[in-house]
């Protein structure tokens, strides 16, 4: 098995891409090499995953097995995208962020430090499907600086999660979450403050004194 890499692919020193991947495949309706895909360097690229053309990524990017990065992504730095996870066109995935394994997302805003838990899917059409005005209605979340999304979370179109909140596991967001907000539930709802949380083994007076949450709070 090797791998298989199209024209216009820029990647950068010490990047390691595991065989086999398909790297700079063209997009639907372009051909070889019109568009161009740029990949930082110190990289590592795992089996079975397919970037297309279009995309720029940042240094120290790692995937999982069997990612999916379609086109009109734009990564920062030291960005994880776990294994199996869906990209699909459009997102924005800000520095120092982690993308557990099979999470799907499109038309996604993704802040730096932020961290979604396996199996979260972010939804950006309320009315599947076939509505030809669906990628100038409400679009994919805007997840702020430093929000923590738990597992098997389902994340509504057009919703804002606001700076340091906290998603509990299971949720589904059908509404803004306030900055600084602890919800769950199925609609989710606020249940606390981020500094209403607790220790209970007693190792921290309380979570999220580590950085990078308590340099950024001050």
């Amino acid at each position: 098995m090797t791998n298989t890499v199209y024209p216009n692919v820029e990647i950068g020193a010490a990047t390691t891409i595991d065989e086999p991947c398909i790297i700079g495949k063209p997009p639907r309706g372009s051909n070889d090499g019109e568009r161009k895909l740029q990949i930082g360097s110190n990289s590592h690229i795992r089996p079975f995953t397919t970037i297309y053309a279009g995309s720029v990524i940042g240094d120290n990017f790692q995937t999982g097995q069997g990612v999916s990065i379609r086109e009109d992504n734009i990564i920062g730095n030291n960005v994880s995208i776990g294994t199996n996870s869906v990209l699909e066109f459009g997102n924005k995935i800000g520095d120092n962020s982690r993308i557990h394994s099979n999470c799907f997302m499109e038309m996604v805003v993704i802040g730096r430090n932020v961290f979604v838990g396996p199996n979260v899917v972010f939804t950006d059409d309320p009315h599947p499907m076939g509505c030809p005005k669906y990628k100038d209605c409400k679009g994919g979340a805007i997840v702020e600086d430093l929000a923590r999304i738990g597992a098997n979370s389902t994340i509504l179109p057009g919703v804002k999660i606001g700076r340091n909140s906290l998603i509990g596991a299971g949720s589904v967001v059908v509404e803004d979450v306030p900055e600084n907000s602890v919800v769950a539930g199925n609609p989710a709802q606020v249940i606390k403050k981020i500094d209403e949380l607790t220790c209970p083994p007693g190792f921290f007076e309380r979570p999220y004194l580590w950085p990078p949450y308590h340099k950024e709070d001050g």
